[in-house]
């Protein structure tokens, strides 16, 4: 007679993690997954009536074919990856900042004060300098808040940068609508244009920002990889204990890291108001702040893959916006067709770092005369 010993199932599935995987097999994971997001990206396209080769295409040529495209897209990539950039040491320490769009902000502000009441009382590089440095002190201090609540009581570092956003986010309302507000303005209240003066000069056609980003790309690529500083952050990063037990000062390098941080987000937000829009809004940092947590996490916190990884995301930006006019998909359609082709981007890296284990679902049995 056959009786059960135990009706317990091995799991058909489970998970594991990769000791290890090729590049070449990282890179096939990689590129069978873009191919994934646009084939059901078509299906979507599909059903809304349209030709998913001509809506691609035009995803690309909307970003590249003409000059005034090209600036386009550059001016959504340059505050993007500068936004990554400031991202990366507080990620590498393991330092979840989620408030870089408030960081933005808040340096955003400091700049906007100086050009929009000091602008008469400045040159215009004495100005400019000034409004970078404002920008650059305030998104540090704005971010050394939730900090040094880390760093002395142990507090959730990823809840209270996010709920900072939402603090910044309302003082820039409350100065649109209240001190800042534009006398001129009729009907919905707004902060007035900057002058001449406080806006950024241009080179090929974007603003010199451009130039700022990419020195800082490789400015964080050698502080985080040949510097003390890096080695810190590393170290803290993998365990704080044993950065403690080599005699290393976490309060410290929690703090100095995540002023740097803030302080590069500032300086976002001097970009965006100098050398885009030229006034300050409540839509200033547009989302760059939590975009770019997509960047930096595609990238690996490479400074460098950031570039191509800003680039991409900037040409989905901007060509969803070209094939809501060219083929009237309506908005919310084209950001479902961008969120597609992220997900299974970072979808992927799921399958890079861990493997799927399948198992037939066996039952034990034993046999008694």
């Amino acid at each position: 007679m056959s009786v059960l010993k135990n009706d317990r199932r091995i799991p058909f599935l489970r998970i594991a993690k990769r000791a290890e995987i090729s590049r070449r097999k990282a890179w096939a994971i990689r590129i069978a997954a873009i191919l994934l997001s646009l084939i059901t990206g078509g299906l979507l396209i599909i059903a809304l009536g349209h030709n998913p080769f001509s809506v691609y295409r035009d995803m690309v040529t909307g970003s590249f074919s003409t000059r005034t495209a090209l600036i386009a897209t550059a001016k959504i990539a340059v505050p993007l990856l500068g936004a990554a950039i400031s991202i990366a040491p507080a990620f590498k320490m393991k330092f979840w900042n989620i408030g870089t769009e408030g960081q933005i902000l808040a340096g955003a502000i400091a700049a906007s004060y100086f050009a929009l009441f000091q602008h008469e009382n400045m040159s215009r590089p004495v100005l400019l300098l000034v409004m970078f440095l404002a920008a650059v002190l305030v998104g540090g201090l704005w971010a050394l808040i939730p900090a040094v609540f880390k760093a002395k009581w142990g507090t959730n570092e990823t809840l209270f940068t996010l709920m900072m956003n939402y603090i910044v986010l309302n003082i820039v309302t409350y100065l649109r609508t209240g001190p800042w507000k534009n006398p001129s303005s009729s009907g919905f209240p707004k902060i007035a244009m900057f002058d001449d003066s406080a806006r950024l000069p241009n080179l090929f056609g974007v603003h010199i920002g451009w130039i700022v980003v990419l020195g800082l790309t490789i400015f964080m690529y050698i502080y985080m990889k040949h510097t003390q500083h890096g080695y810190e952050i590393a170290v803290v990063g993998e365990s704080e204990n044993t950065a403690r037990y080599v005699g290393m000062h976490v309060p410290v390098i929690i703090t100095r890291t995540i002023f740097i941080s803030g302080a590069i987000a500032g300086l976002v937000g001097f970009l965006i108001v100098s050398g885009s829009s030229y006034t300050l809004t409540d839509n200033t940092a547009g989302g760059y702040g939590f975009t770019a947590i997509t960047v930096a996490w595609l990238a690996k916190l490479d400074p460098f893959a950031m570039i191509i990884i800003s680039i991409f995301l900037a040409v989905l930006k901007k060509g969803s916006n070209t094939i809501q006019t060219n083929f009237k998909i309506p908005a919310s359609a084209s950001e479902v067709l961008t969120g597609i082709i992220l997900f299974f981007m970072l979808g992927c890296e799921f399958f890079i770092n861990y493997r799927l284990i399948f198992r037939n679902t066996k039952i034990v049995e034993v046999q008694h005369d």
